[in-house]
């Protein structure tokens, strides 16, 4: 935290996109963003993909305002005041005579990938402007990261596991106010170092439907998501883990892409149904699926979020040898 005028607060963070292994989709509530299964992701490196929030705190703001890649957008979102409400109210726990409880926020907001195309840009942005808020409301100190992830939820639930690094596991919980519901580190950044990830960026156009209207449909028509959620995840996510804790890639590869074959076959069986990918994210999946055929051993996992672009996970000694 900075001031960068006698009555101005100024913080600025960045946050990195993570990539679901084990998908998360459909909510058991969604006024708090809860999930109807857990999860597990692995947070990519800013060295490419990256959000960065500036956030400013002053007396001298008559209210909030929020721009996001240069335009200004409408602050009063839903999601966007849960954020802000909860950071103010645990502000005011730690700091209650702060005078800048009070103030008025300016919040800009950049992504360096594009946005709404299922790179997980929300992921990455509500955590950052979350821990941007706390850092501005000095929080940080007596905030754990684990409670400023049920917040980061609530805006975006993926936000929850981009404030950690590494392999990170969104537990679903089961209290009915979802402060179980948080993100905890599985493995660390430099667990598996041979791990190399490719993002092939098949469209930048924003998807036609939306993760939480599609979220609604999905849990409204979709019998194989209930199946998912009960009998496939639970077990699948004990799996995963075990397979990185012990960095066997083969079992991490096939266990990946099964995962996002089957959550693309949730949103076919969802009524009406949702098209994410489109002929060309087909045909990698072809391609990188007889690439595993023909070596005998899985190379590379491919896996797809609510969009048509594909992550590929590879070891290093299998990407100079492609």
């Amino acid at each position: 935290m900075s001031l960068s005028a006698p009555d101005v607060r100024t913080a600025t963070c960045s946050a990195p996109v993570n990539i679901a292994v084990v998908k998360y989709w459909g909510k058991r509530d969604v006024g708090l963003n809860l999930p109807c299964n857990s999860s597990l992701s692995v947070t990519l490196s800013q060295d490419h993909l990256q959000s960065t929030t500036t956030a400013q705190a002053s007396p001298r703001f008559d209210r909030d305002r929020l721009w996001l890649n240069g335009e200004e957008e409408d602050v009063a979102k839903d999601r966007l005041q849960v954020c802000l409400h909860a950071i103010r109210q645990l502000a005011s726990t730690h700091h209650k005579e702060a005078p800048w409880l009070h103030y008025k926020v300016h919040i800009a907001s950049y992504n360096n990938f594009p946005t709404a195309a299922g790179l997980a840009s929300s992921a990455s942005g509500y955590a950052c402007l979350v821990v941007t808020l706390a850092k501005l409301m000095g929080l940080l100190d007596v905030v754990s990261y684990a409670e400023l992830s049920a917040i980061a939820r609530q805006g975006s639930g993926s936000a929850c596991r981009s404030l950690f690094g590494g392999f990170v596991a969104w537990n679903m919980g089961a209290a009915q106010d979802g402060l179980d519901s948080r993100a905890e580190q599985v493995a660390s950044e430099t667990h598996w170092p041979e791990m190399e990830c490719i993002v092939l960026v098949v469209s930048d156009h924003k998807k036609a439907v939306p993760s939480t209207a599609g979220m609604q449909t999905s849990m409204a028509t979709s019998d194989l998501l209930r199946h998912r959620a009960q009998h496939v995840v639970p077990e699948r996510m004990e799996r995963m883990k075990a397979a990185i804790v012990q960095r066997d890639f083969a079992t991490f590869a096939t266990l990946t892409m099964q995962d996002s074959n089957q959550f693309h076959a949730v949103c076919l069986d969802t009524y009406p149904p949702i098209f994410y990918l489109n002929d060309l994210s087909r045909a990698i999946i072809v391609l990188l699926s007889r690439l595993n055929d023909l070596s005998g051993t899985p190379l590379v996992a491919y896996t797809y979020d609510a969009g048509p672009n594909a992550v590929i996970y590879l070891l290093k000694e299998y990407h100079l040898n492609l």
